[in-house]
C-alpha cells in the first residue's frame, strides 16, 4: 500500500499478517481469518492507533436483496455476507480484546 508507505503518520503497517479464528455460519467450523490490513498510526490529536482493516465491495457488506426465485447467485451471495459478518464479528472482538480498532472500508471510502 503506497498510502501507508508515503503517509508520515503510519508508523507500522502489514499485509495479511493477523490471523484470527472464526466460526463459519455455513459449516459450524473454526476457520482462520486473515484481515487485509494491520495498520499502527498516529491520530491527528497525535495519539497511536492501532487498527485491523478488511476492504470489501460495499455489495457484500449488505444483506442480499431476496429475488422473485432463490438462484444459486443469491444463495453464494448469503453464504458470503454470512460468513463475512462471522469474521467481522470475530475481528471486533479481537480488536476490542487488544486495544485496537477494527474497520471495513469500501470502494466508497477509497479513491480510485
Amino acid at each position: 500500500m503506497v498510502w501507508c508507505d508515503k503517509n508520515e503518520n503510519v508508523l507500522q503497517w502489514g499485509s495479511e499478517e493477523i490471523v484470527i479464528p472464526y466460526v463459519s455460519p455455513v459449516d459450524r467450523r473454526v476457520h482462520r481469518y486473515f484481515p487485509d490490513f494491520y495498520v499502527k498510526a498516529r491520530t491527528r490529536n497525535n495519539v497511536i492507533k492501532k487498527y485491523i482493516v478488511e476492504v470489501k465491495p460495499e455489495k457484500q457488506c449488505m444483506v442480499p436483496k431476496r429475488p422473485k426465485r432463490q438462484t444459486k447467485k443469491y444463495i453464494t451471495e448469503v453464504k458470503t455476507y454470512g460468513i463475512n459478518q462471522a469474521k467481522w464479528k470475530a475481528a471486533t472482538e479481537y480488536c476490542l480484546d487488544r486495544n485496537m480498532e477494527f474497520m471495513i472500508l469500501t470502494e466508497k471510502h477509497l479513491k480510485v
